[in-house]
């Protein structure tokens, strides 16, 4: 497989960012001998759009990079990706979970943050490298961690019933969120939780007799913001191993390291070329669809 210096010769001589992405894809499904479908977002290279998260819109990309595939071949999943809406997400992870039998392996060269954690935790196996993070799965709403919202409003509660005089501040702080968004915040956490731990429990640890208390541990420990301090936060491999997410090391198996990286690094070339591309969903076959800015 090629390094980044040599991706950039074949693009700069050679090849289109295109045909070098086609390749690569085609050249990582030859070797697990599994269909491949990449889902990539240009969140490290352009400024906000909403399209580099992950929409409802990315179902018929779904479909479309789905059709065709040898169903009983399983799938490779390669995320790289900040995040997005969770209801999205729990209806991607239910098509492909319908389509692929559950048969489904999660590859994460660099970033699969938020929501992208939680479609990682839907499959029975993850694959990252040292240099791979994922990310803590506390929603966000308008903005908000989830979390803080009802930590703040809570510890606004309990400082007023210890000193009324703290009210007209307290006031002020919590106007900002309106009506309804405590009750919205406390529901969205559930959500999350409730959707993460089925997925784990039928899915990476469905034959483990301790598969409970296991799930409890990564969700406590995922969907924590006190813990976490910050919705960004990076999980390297190590942490996610320590929790107890089945974790392969991209680096244990250097024909596949070195495959997956080439197609990481294609994409990366696309998205420098591309500078109105937003997202690109491809599987090993060159079928795509790609989101573009629109302003």
């Amino acid at each position: 497989m090629a390094t980044w210096g040599e991706i950039l010769n074949e693009y700069n001589f050679k090849l289109s960012s295109d045909d070098l992405r086609r390749k690569y894809l085609a050249a990582l499904s030859d070797i697990t001998g599994r269909n491949t479908i990449a889902y990539y977002s240009a969140f490290l290279h352009k400024a906000f759009d909403p399209q580099l998260s992950i929409t409802d819109r990315d179902m018929n990309a779904f479909m479309t990079t789905v059709h065709g595939l040898d169903k009983s071949k399983g799938l490779d999943l390669i995320l790289h990706t900040p995040g997005g809406s969770i209801t999205a997400a729990e209806s991607i992870v239910t098509y492909l979970k319908k389509i692929f039998n559950s048969n489904i392996r999660v590859i994460v060269p660099q970033m699969a943050m938020s929501a992208g954690t939680m479609i990682a935790c839907a499959s029975k196996e993850i694959i990252m490298g040292n240099h791979s993070n994922l990310g803590p799965i506390d929603p966000q709403l308008g903005g908000y961690s989830c979390q803080a919202v009802v930590e703040e409003f809570y510890n606004a509660v309990a400082q007023v019933q210890q000193n009324p005089n703290t009210q007209l501040i307290w006031q002020v702080i919590v106007s900002k969120y309106h009506p309804g968004f405590i009750g919205d915040c406390e529901k969205a956490i559930n959500l999350s939780t409730e959707i993460v731990e089925k997925w784990l429990l039928n899915g990476m640890f469905s034959g483990d007799r301790l598969k409970k208390g296991k799930v409890h541990k990564i969700i406590r420990y995922l969907n924590n913001h006190q813990l976490q301090k910050v919705h960004d936060r990076h999980i390297g491999a190590d942490d996610c191993k320590e929790i107890g997410l089945i974790i392969t090391n991209m680096e244990s198996e250097e024909k596949l390291q070195d495959a997956i990286l080439s197609v990481h690094h294609s994409f990366m070339v696309t998205f420098a070329e591309k500078n109105n591309t937003v997202k690109i969903i491809e599987n090993n076959n060159g079928v795509r669809m790609i989101f573009n800015h629109i302003d």
